[in-house]
């Protein structure tokens, strides 16, 4: 453990010593907007041992990532079935047409409709049930592993950088 957190502090101070600009940058555009009726969609199979009814299909059309691909944004659609999902990734959803029944891992249940906005955290399973047709904005964001989230923590701590409990424009 140590190690770990040794190697994190350099890394968290590695970053506010080498300016973010100076470093090589893949060829991103700072901007990207499409309307949601523009998305090239392509089939994102289930796996299928995950189905529990029917015969869902997905489809997924990217929007963008982030220049250092922590971060995704997609709109993805599914037809009707019933299946279990393993976020890889922490998961923003935002439900723009249709609705699917949630079961989440501790039993909480809710029913997503167009407007809902919802979060699912990295190493969690659901299981979803589309009655007819779902389709969602998806903000997909890697967790940092655990020490260097805590050196980030701290170097936030530091700076005197209070958690906040909103987000403000």
């Amino acid at each position: 453990m140590g190690i770990h957190m040794m190697l994190a502090s350099v890394i968290a101070m590695a970053t506010r010593v080498v300016p973010f600009s100076s470093l090589p940058q893949p060829q991103t555009k700072p901007f990207v907007a499409k309307s949601g009726d523009n998305f090239v969609m392509h089939t994102t199979p289930i796996n299928p041992d995950w189905i529990i009814s029917g015969d869902p299909l997905a489809r997924t059309g990217e929007h963008s990532r982030s220049n250092d691909d922590a971060a995704y944004t997609a709109i993805w659609d599914c037809t009707a079935g019933e299946f279990r999902w393993y976020f890889y990734w922490d998961e923003t959803v935002m439900i723009i047409e249709g609705g699917v029944h949630i079961v989440a891992e501790d039993g909480t249940e809710r029913t997503l409709k167009a407007g809902d906005v919802a979060f699912f955290a990295a190493g969690t399973w659901a299981s979803w049930r589309v009655d007819n047709y779902v389709r969602k904005v998806a903000f997909l964001r890697k967790p940092f592993p655990k020490p260097v989230a805590l050196a980030y923590r701290l170097r936030s701590l530091l700076r005197g950088e209070a958690p906040k409990s909103g987000i403000a424009a």
